[in-house]
């Protein structure tokens, strides 16, 4: 095993590899808050990727409805249960294992791999919510004594991913040019080391074709300056993809860093894991802190009380603007006034938005066509 950083737990951690990352590293933003559980995302994945034999219940984008739904069954659960609820010290670094550090010995990864029963029933736990409402009551304080959130799921594609590291074959490997996860299928021979290894379960296994697959980020458009089909048809505007700038470096222009590293708005989903995800979290306000907090890390409070300060942060609002706003990848931002203005790799602009979106109240009653406008029964 090799020793390496993991600025999400804030040390040294071992793993397979030396510690090796790519010239730039994609990374995404979710914003929990805004997500509706249209399931628009998966169905767009789905008919881009996953439409094939062997596939029908690969669901390479899913959303799930927390704190009882699941993609494969219980794999939060018995993510959990493998790295004990997670143990962090006062200056947020992370005093427990990682998968990488339980594994046992002759092993490279400690995992759990569930069986067809458990991949066959994606929505289980659809709108479950936790707590009991009483009749006549509404919600006063967030957060609410009843509620669920939901949460979208990808490929984290992890800066140490464990696939990688439990694979025997090294037919899973990591684009330098952008940190890309991708599983080689000539190589691959079907062990599903990697299905066992990965803590997130995102790595699925064809029985048609005996070898996994997983999610590609669209890569092919991504080499193009697009962001993926699971972004860009996104109906509430959740999702925001770009590359985060590698550790102790901040570009305060970099839509991504601004989120993760200056805000802190944004925060990895199990981070406890030990394999640096690099999909990021908006986390849900209304719901349990204990539970966002063993989800998301030490830096929940501090994420949701910078996201509830956002009409006072006109830097912020602006960006959030952005989300969905253009196919293209924004690589640099900035907010003039009352405009927030997104731009490519080579400084490009490529959108240009209000900060504010404007409102109009017409008439209940159009005179040019005589009718009303709306019921006035």
């Amino acid at each position: 095993m090799a020793e390496v950083f993991n600025w999400h737990l804030q040390r040294k951690m071992q793993y397979q590899y030396d510690e090796s990352r790519p010239q730039k590293q994609i990374a995404y933003v979710f914003d929990t808050n805004k997500c509706i559980d249209c399931q628009t995302c998966t169905i767009a994945c789905k008919q881009t990727w996953t439409w094939g034999t062997g596939q029908e219940y690969m669901l390479w984008n899913n959303v799930e409805t927390k704190p009882y739904g699941f993609f494969p069954m219980g794999w939060d659960v018995k993510l959990m249960e493998l790295v004990g609820g997670g143990k962090w010290d006062s200056n947020g670094a992370y005093t427990g294992k990682t998968v990488f550090e339980q594994a046992d010995p002759g092993e490279r990864v400690k995992g759990f791999l569930f069986d067809a029963e458990h991949w066959a029933h994606p929505n289980i736990g659809e709108d479950e919510p936790v707590g009991v409402a009483e009749k006549g009551t509404y919600i006063k304080e967030l957060p609410h004594s009843m509620w669920f959130s939901y949460l979208a799921r990808i490929c984290n594609h992890c800066t140490y991913p464990a696939c990688l590291a439990a694979c025997p074959r090294e037919a899973i490997y990591k684009r330098p040019e952008d940190g890309i996860v991708l599983v080689d299928q000539s190589r691959c021979r079907g062990y599903q080391e990697c299905n066992s290894a990965c803590p997130y379960k995102k790595v699925m296994y064809n029985p048609e074709d005996r070898v996994s697959q997983k999610c590609i980020a669209c890569y092919p458009k991504i080499e193009q300056g697009e962001q993926p089909q699971c972004v860009v048809s996104c109906i509430g505007r959740i999702r925001m993809v770009g590359f985060i700038s590698p550790p102790g470096v901040i570009d305060p222009k970099n839509p991504i860093d601004y989120m993760v590293k200056v805000k802190k708005v944004a925060l990895p989903l199990y981070p406890q894991s030990g394999t640096e995800p690099n999909v990021y979290y908006i986390p849900p306000k209304h719901a349990n802190r204990d539970y966002t907090r063993q989800m998301f890390g030490p830096g929940t409070d501090a994420a949701i009380d910078a996201y509830n300060n956002t009409k006072n942060d006109p830097t912020l609002l602006g960006l959030f603007m952005l989300f969905g706003s253009t196919e293209k990848i924004i690589r640099q931002f900035e907010v003039q006034g009352e405009t927030a203005i997104g731009y490519d790799d080579k400084g490009t602009e490529v959108v240009r938005v209000p900060v504010r979106e404007p409102s109009v109240v017409r008439d209940y009653f159009d005179r040019v066509h005589e009718s009303y406008l709306h019921n006035i029964t």
